[in-house]
């Protein structure tokens, strides 16, 4: 039976569980470059360590699945961390699920992301990969590279899955 969502706005207190959010209201910040730039420090917790993994920077571009959002399938990348920042204005959705050995449909949780909130999610937390509402959505990524299987994916039955309603 499938479990109908409705997500809720992103913040930190509640995504804490399952990772960081990235944003820099009432982040710890100083001054560098002689007074010309404001550094926003240490925003979520970066580990690729594991099996000797290396860090990785990418940029992936999303685009809009149709309304109402079916979420068919979930993945977790057991030896990283895994961290999106939007590069446009646009909000998107995140869904995920708590660290465990297996994922169902109603341990799903749903957030809607403000503009210039990132997600960091922890090692081993079920998430879906991404869900913008804007066609080409792009975000930097932080994860990791090197030896090792760092993805481990589960699909709900045909009967099964999430739906999310009134993403926006």
């Amino acid at each position: 039976m499938a479990v109908n969502l409705t997500p809720v706005p992103l913040t930190r207190e509640l995504f804490a569980p399952f990772g960081d959010v990235i944003e820099i209201d009432d982040a710890d910040h100083y001054s560098i470059n002689e007074g010309t730039t404001e550094r926003y420090h240490d925003l979520a917790k970066i580990d690729v360590s594991a099996k000797d993994g290396v860090p990785l920077i990418s940029i992936f571009r999303g685009q809009p699945r149709s309304i109402p959002i079916k979420i068919k399938m979930m993945e977790r990348h057991p030896l990283g961390t895994q961290a999106f920042m939007p590069l446009q204005p646009h909000p998107y959705l995140v869904a995920v699920a708590a660290l465990s050995d297996t994922v169902g449909p109603a341990d799903v949780k749903a957030f809607i992301a403000a503009s210039g909130q990132g997600v960091s999610y922890r090692r081993g937390v079920w998430h879906h990969p991404l869900l913008v509402l804007e066609p080409d959505h792009d975000f930097l990524v932080i994860d990791r590279g090197g030896a090792g299987d760092n993805l481990s994916e589960y699909s709900f039955s045909d009967e099964e899955g999430v739906v999310l309603l009134n993403p926006r």
